[in-house]
């Protein structure tokens, strides 16, 4: 794959910024509920609470969708994220509980974009947990029985029986979910919050939160901000504001690639036929994607850790792009001569314990963490959610299954730079090893 003429970019590969970004706050004002965050969850939650005629300010540093949501590959997932088999073992009572809501969140998604008639090139597709060796597949097995025992709508299958790319063995789909634009849909959202009742700031950074009495002052470089409830929906930018509980989350960089339009015939020719969206089961998953544009989007593979807060602007490195472009050589043999032709990144949250997660601070500050790479569908469901508990002052039964009850949290384990280094090299190995068996086992064949 040629990448010698990618297109780099700060934004989103998806859809161009929006034109008519908010003033940012200039004098002092007061609220009911104050919304710390544009991204899908900040945007839903203050949604939700204008629709219920609530008075409610949000505030986003850049424009309201500059996030990791609009920056994704798209792929709408029915199932949690992480180590599927990792968090059965670790949280048997919560697991089938978070699988529900995974579900549900995907359907409320669904739901959203119908009822606010957002056009952003949605496929009920779903998704498909793909197998590229016999270790794999036999991952993707046991994952499947751990997800049908606890109520997911799944299908196991080959790759011809599942309608993916004969590169891959086999895999498990998940038949909620899907495919769309999130660059649109994310945009989507911002108009239908900048149409409510809702007071939207944005180029507006916070600086402090700080709760007095029976309520909390929220400072920025042009004014404050008086509230009687304040929601924390900044995602992997949480680290910047002392408020937040500490390790909440860990700030990730992830990359995606865009290819050149590709001729639909070729496109037919990898029976691709479900059109479903493939992530592989590599420790640190690579995912693939067609586009209505005849393009495929692909990605992850390689994490990069945040150091320091504030989180810089920054683009994909070149070798991150390079290494991608490796592997969808290997994935996709019959279109090596393919030119990517854009990349762009973001930065999104990791949980310490892989599960999302919601809760209040010691002084009565909402937040929440609904990604692990999930958030398309997570975050706007978990947004609804907070909002409805604001007003009805009871939690959902899926929220319920977030709720932390201390906002405690411990060290993420591996999620140092040396540490994602390392998961990335023992992809790399088991890749040559079962590639090494691949190439023996047809050396061996009898020629005819």
């Amino acid at each position: 794959m040629k990448t010698d003429s990618v297109e780099y970019t700060t934004f989103s590969g998806w859809v161009d910024p929006p034109g008519n970004v908010q003033s940012p706050l200039s004098e002092d004002v007061t609220c009911e509920v104050a919304v710390i965050g544009g991204g899908l969850a900040g945007m839903s939650t203050a949604l939700r609470l204008a629709e219920r005629d609530r008075d409610v300010v949000l505030l986003e540093a850049e424009f309201c969708g500059h996030g990791s949501a609009s920056r994704s590959a798209g792929q709408v997932a029915g199932a949690p994220g992480g180590d599927i088999q990792l968090l059965s073992m670790l949280y048997p009572r919560r697991f089938p509980g978070i699988v529900r809501f995974a579900e549900n969140s995907a359907h409320f998604l669904e739901r959203l974009i119908e009822r606010l008639d957002i056009d952003c090139d949605y496929e009920a597709t779903g998704n498909v947990c793909a197998a590229v060796s016999r270790g794999q597949m036999g991952r993707v097995r046991r994952v499947t029985k751990l997800l049908r025992k606890a109520g997911a709508d799944v299908e196991l299958g080959t790759s011809a029986e599942l309608g993916i790319p004969r590169g891959f063995l086999g895999g498990m789909r998940e038949s909620v979910g899907g495919m769309m634009n999130p660059g649109k849909f994310s945009l989507g959202i911002r108009r239908a919050v900048l149409t409510s009742g809702a007071r939207v700031f944005e180029r507006t950074h916070v600086t402090e939160v700080t709760p007095n009495g029976d309520h909390v002052v929220i400072r920025t470089p042009g004014g404050e901000v008086r509230a009687k409830k304040v929601v924390l929906a900044t995602n992997a930018f949480g680290g910047e504001l002392a408020i937040a509980p500490k390790r909440l989350s860990v700030p990730i960089w992830v990359s995606e690639v865009e290819t050149e339009p590709i001729d639909p015939a070729r496109l037919a020719a990898l029976r691709w036929t479900s059109r479903s969206g493939v992530v592989t089961q590599h420790n640190i998953m690579e995912n693939y994607r067609l586009t209505s544009r005849n393009t495929i989007v692909f990605g992850v593979r390689r994490l990069q850790r945040g150091k320091n807060y504030p989180l810089p602007p920054r683009k994909p490195d070149e070798a991150v792009v390079a290494d991608l472009a490796r592997a969808f050589e290997t994935r996709f043999p019959a279109l090596a001569d393919v030119a990517a032709a854009r990349t762009w990144g973001g930065w999104v949250a990791i949980t310490p314990s892989w599960l999302p997660v919601a809760g209040q601070t010691r002084d009565g500050v909402y937040y929440s963490v609904a990604c692990n790479g999930h958030g398309l569908a997570q975050a706007p469901y978990v947004g609804s959610l907070i909002a409805d508990l604001i007003v009805d002052g009871e939690q959902h039964e899926d929220l319920k299954t977030l709720w932390a009850k201390k906002p405690t949290f411990p060290r993420p384990l591996m999620m140092s730079a040396a540490g994602l280094r390392t998961i990335w090299t023992v992809d790399r190995f088991n890749d040559l090893f079962n590639g090494s068996r691949r190439n023996a086992r047809r050396g061996s064949a009898p020629v005819n």
